[in-house]
């Protein structure tokens, strides 16, 4: 950047008493000693209103970094050397980041006055310039893509919201469905016990029939003990009634004794008296 030096115009001491002058050299020190403020400060005191004051007022308010106020006394300060003034300018809009005043200003102080220090301001408030539209670009770029982000997380989570109706009318519907199936399962048990219980009865009744069947076995059992008992007296007494018979014929056969009646069968008392003889 271009150095900024007080210019202390000889037209301000032609108009100036001898407190002015040492008010004026009283700003010159302070200025000198980084007291700008103090040195702007002075330099208003001054009654005289002249070009230069206002150019020298600019300086100080530069150098304190009140640029506004600054510009405004370079604004003043018409009559001094232009394209120092318009440099002064330029300088105050470069370091408020006013890019494209700086700019003009600087093409302007150039237009008047060719210098090298102006020349490398003004390339150096370009770059400036350009850097910064490129890290607009950029930053721009990466609003664009958060908006996008932003924006594709609204959609996911407003088709998330049906989605989560939809599994809630799901559940909504399985438990009416499981409620359902219950009832149903319920009925089904209530079925088989109903039917487990006609089963055991059925189970019961024929068990009975099975525990009856034995009892009629058994009854038809004793009556064929019976009836073969009774088999075996009679084939007992026919044998006797057989070996009776045989013991009669031989005895007979002994005797010759004429034909003779003799009762077959059984007494009617149903017992054979042993010493009575058939003759």
């Amino acid at each position: 950047m271009r150095k900024i030096v007080l210019i202390m115009a000889m037209s301000i001491y032609a108009y100036s008493g001898l407190t002015d002058f040492r008010t004026i050299e009283e700003a010159n020190s302070a200025y000198k000693s980084k007291d700008y403020d103090k040195s702007a400060s002075l330099l208003k005191s001054i009654d005289v209103n002249t070009p230069q004051k206002n150019y020298n007022i600019g300086n100080a308010l530069y150098k304190n970094k009140k640029y506004d106020e600054a510009i405004k006394a370079y604004e003043k300060a018409e009559g001094i050397d232009e394209s120092s003034r318009l440099h002064n300018i330029g300088n105050s809009y470069f370091q408020k980041k006013e890019l494209d005043k700086a700019i003009s200003s600087y093409e302007d102080a150039l237009k008047i006055k060719d210098d090298e220090d102006t020349k490398s301001n003004l390339e150096l408030a370009k770059k400036q310039k350009k850097k910064e539209e490129e890290e607009k670009k950029k930053q721009d770029q990466k609003d664009k893509d958060k908006e996008k982000k932003d924006k594709k997380k609204d959609e996911k989570k407003e088709d998330a919201k049906p989605k989560d109706d939809k599994e809630k009318n799901s559940d909504k519907k399985g438990d009416g469905e499981s409620k359902k199936n219950d009832k149903k399962d319920e009925e089904k048990k209530e079925k088989k016990k109903k039917e487990s219980k006609k089963d055991s009865k059925e189970d019961e009744s024929k068990d009975g029939e099975k525990e009856e069947k034995p009892s009629d076995e058994k009854k038809s059992s004793t009556k064929q003990n019976k009836t073969k008992e009774q088999k075996e007296k009679m084939t007992k007494e026919e044998k006797q009634k057989k070996q009776e018979l045989k013991r009669l014929m031989k005895k007979m056969g002994q005797k010759k004794t004429p034909t003779m009646m003799y009762q077959m069968g059984e007494p009617k008392n149903g017992k054979r008296i042993e010493d009575e003889k058939p003759w």
